[in-house]
């Protein structure tokens, strides 16, 4: 699963804060960063006695972090919470609910394996008003319902899941200095990137670095650009379609996507070459960027990225990124595609409804934020919370979508989204054409039908 290679290393300094709170991050009331009257109103839960069982995907340093959230509600409500976290979370979920040992809440880390656990009656929908309450406080609402909202057994589509911690792939890497030296003006829109891509060849110098290797998962990053064009070339009926296979994989809009991916992926444009891209890594990609002189200007990259940038690259100094934008001629708003954790009830209780309702208060955000490893598009957290400029402008990013898209091919039948699609784009940047690489993932696609 490519969500597993956004994890990078992340160092968790806890300190005492008082005797009240000993084992809080922060001392309540002490933070003006921190909305503590969401906290004050926690208060009003009686769950002492309660113990709330959680599982998940995260170990080590995410643990804790999770954790430290978690203490502010066990704090305020009396409740126990125990976490369990497992590297193999999906197929241990699978064993829990079937032997009928589920936790109270599973942490999914994508959409397609809750709504089959919801499909075959493991999971329990979200309390009235959910819905309601996503649609006006997330960013770009309406997709998060979409995301968390599946078939039940008998086929009636309920609300069951909600999205807490997200990951930000569609953005653009580049090194401020080096667009300063040659007076490169930020893109705003994808018209304005192609011409700063065209500009930079005619200057002489080459705009992107482009890697697709990634060993046994070798082509992952080029189905992250597809995806991208997906929603910056059609709607996002059609990208749902498109991930469904309601719209076929060798449609002429899908191929129009990968040909949009095509477009900067051509000898003038990428540092080795089209053909270099598939033979370069994308841990190692990026590093064209500070060379000296510069390999390219450009890296389209995830959020994660900056942890495989060369020791001692100051984020927001020696790089920076911007949104990877969208046509202003297509009128399709500002589309960002992503992944995230998305929290479901697998055990009813009072207390699983009432830490969902938790996950709903500011502070259940701001805690996370001011740490590592967490954006939100919860447009009532504070965004000064966040413990960085880095995050704080990638958590912008989000607040300011118009639509958010879990990334396709995580969706996806594993033989299409962990390999024909993987494999077709390789052959793509190896010279094959759109249409024969489309027409070769929906063979596949209707094979397995």
């Amino acid at each position: 699963m490519k969500t597993t290679l956004l994890a990078g290393a992340v160092a968790l300094a806890v300190a005492s804060t008082s005797a009240f709170a000993a084992d809080l991050m922060y001392a309540p009331g002490e933070d003006d960063r921190f909305n503590w009257q969401s906290y004050e109103e926690l208060k009003k839960v009686d769950l002492k006695g309660e113990v709330i069982t959680l599982s998940g995907p995260w170990l080590g340093p995410d643990k804790a972090l999770l954790e430290s959230v978690i203490a502010y509600f066990e704090e305020a409500t009396g409740a126990k919470i125990e976490y369990a976290g497992s590297d193999s979370f999906e197929q241990q979920i699978a064993i829990d609910v079937q032997a009928g040992s589920a936790p109270n809440i599973a942490i999914f880390p994508q959409p397609g394996l809750a709504a089959d656990m919801a499909s075959k009656g493991f999971l329990t929908p979200l309390q009235d008003g959910t819905k309601e309450w996503i649609e006006e406080n997330y960013a770009a609402g309406s997709s998060w319902v979409d995301l968390g909202t599946y078939a039940n057994k008998e086929g009636k589509e309920e609300l069951y899941g909600f999205f807490y911690k997200v990951d930000l792939k569609s953005l653009v890497w580049y090194v401020p200095e080096n667009f300063e030296d040659a007076g490169y003006e930020v893109p705003e829109t994808m018209e304005e990137l192609k011409a700063l891509t065209e500009q930079i060849v005619e200057d002489g110098d080459t705009p992107w670095c482009i890697g697709i290797g990634s060993g046994g998962a070798t082509g992952w990053p080029a189905t992250d650009w597809v995806e991208d064009m997906m929603l910056r070339t059609q709607s996002p009926a059609d990208y749902d379609r498109w991930v469904t296979n309601d719209l076929k994989f060798n449609d002429p809009k899908v191929i129009e996507a990968i040909e949009e991916f095509g477009w900067f992926m051509n000898d003038d444009f990428v540092d080795g070459g089209a053909r270099a891209v598939a033979a370069s890594d994308f841990r190692d990609s990026p590093k064209g960027l500070f060379s000296s002189p510069a390999k390219c200007y450009l890296h389209r990259q995830a959020s994660f990225i900056p942890s495989f940038f060369p020791e001692g690259v100051e984020l927001g100094a020696d790089a920076d990124f911007f949104y990877f934008p969208a046509y202003e001629s297509k009128d399709l708003g500002k589309p960002v595609l992503g992944a995230g954790t998305l929290w479901g009830i697998t055990k009813d209780s009072k207390g699983a409804h009432e830490f969902i309702k938790f996950l709903q208060t500011p502070i259940a955000h701001e805690i996370w934020m001011a740490q590592s490893g967490f954006l939100t598009p919860f447009k009532g957290a504070n965004v000064d919370a966040y413990g960085n400029d880095t995050l704080k402008k990638q958590g912008q990013i989000l607040l300011d979508a118009t639509t958010f898209r879990f990334d396709g091919s995580d969706l996806m039948p594993g033989k299409i989204g962990a390999g024909a699609f993987w494999t077709g784009m390789v052959n793509y940047s190896g010279g094959e054409s759109a249409k024969e690489v489309a027409d070769s993932i929906q063979n596949t696609w209707d094979a397995i039908k």
